[in-house]
């Protein structure tokens, strides 16, 4: 599955992912070969930043 383009979707893609699938990002991001920074880049576009406590972004 490749990711979505469209930074909200790929928000909730990737929180659900973490939520459902993985304990960290590290691990969701080489499971989708993408680079972890460059998620979190996309997302804090949009005013998200990712929670290592929450494993999630918030």
């Amino acid at each position: 599955m490749n990711l979505p383009k469209d930074p909200v979707i790929l928000l909730s893609v990737v929180n659900t992912q973490l939520r459902d699938s993985y304990p960290t990002l590290e691990e969701l991001a080489k499971a989708y070969m993408t680079d972890r920074k460059e998620l979190e880049d996309r997302l804090g576009q949009i005013g998200y930043s990712y929670d290592a406590g929450q494993n999630q972004f918030v």
